[in-house]
């Protein structure tokens, strides 16, 4: 496997965000600012690249069968130096931030990478794969994050005293409320969807989303709710 392509799919084709729509409760909960945003998928970027390097290089010595315990001990291991950093070197980031650092350790982005890819492959292409995933969680929370920070507050926010004020009083502050969460991550969600339908045009095809990557392949909905026949 390519790990250019590794790594780039992380980006577009399988955005954990915009794609695969893996990591909603961080992507819902932090985005009000991009400050928040950026933070939280650094900090996620870290424990993913690290857990998929550790997982990589014991995937022949964990037993199958306590094979997720020890997946989990292993990003635990890295959210709580994470967890350490932050609060040292960023304590009012890891006060904002508060309980969703933590609780990195259930993402399902990093135990879904951890056990559909690092445990499958190498070293080198689970570095690339977890920097891929990483960046593309970033850059997800980022433009959720400023576009409900420009539409909520009128702003934008990085660390120190670095800020762009747009507008004042013309703001819709629902934006960033827990409603305007949903709706900004609904708008993006459709023109990504609606950008990957027009490549497809341009390319003499059509797009319809891989059935891997949703609900309707999975076995409930497959059987309609029924068990499978003998030997399916």
């Amino acid at each position: 496997m390519n790990m250019v392509k590794t790594f780039v799919k992380g980006l577009w084709k399988e955005n954990p965000i915009f794609r695969l729509v893996l990591g909603m409760c961080p992507a819902l909960a932090v985005t009000t600012s991009l400050e928040n945003a950026l933070g939280m998928g650094v900090a996620a970027t870290f424990v993913l690249v690290c857990s998929n390097i550790v997982i990589a290089s014991l995937r022949k010595a964990i037993p199958a069968k306590v094979r997720i315990p020890c997946f989990i001990v292993v990003i635990a291991t890295f959210v709580t130096v994470v967890d350490l950093m932050m609060n040292g070197f960023l304590p009012e980031l890891h006060a904002a931030l508060g309980l969703f650092i933590p609780l990195i350790v259930v993402n399902c982005i990093i135990l879904g990478r951890a056990e559909a890819f690092a445990s499958k492959n190498t070293v080198a292409l689970s570095a690339a794969d977890g920097f891929g995933m990483g960046l593309g969680f970033t850059l997800g929370l980022a433009v959720l994050g400023i576009c409900r920070e420009v539409l909520g507050a009128g702003s934008i926010t990085l660390w120190g005293n670095l800020q762009w004020q747009f507008a004042e009083n013309d703001t819709m502050i629902l934006f960033i409320l827990a409603p305007g969460g949903f709706i900004a991550l609904g708008g993006l969600l459709g023109l990504m969807n609606h950008a990957q339908s027009v490549l497809a045009r341009r390319g003499g095809g059509t797009f319809e989303p891989p059935a891997h990557l949703d609900c309707r392949h999975c076995v409930i909905c497959k059987w309609g709710g029924v068990e499978p026949p003998a030997g399916a």
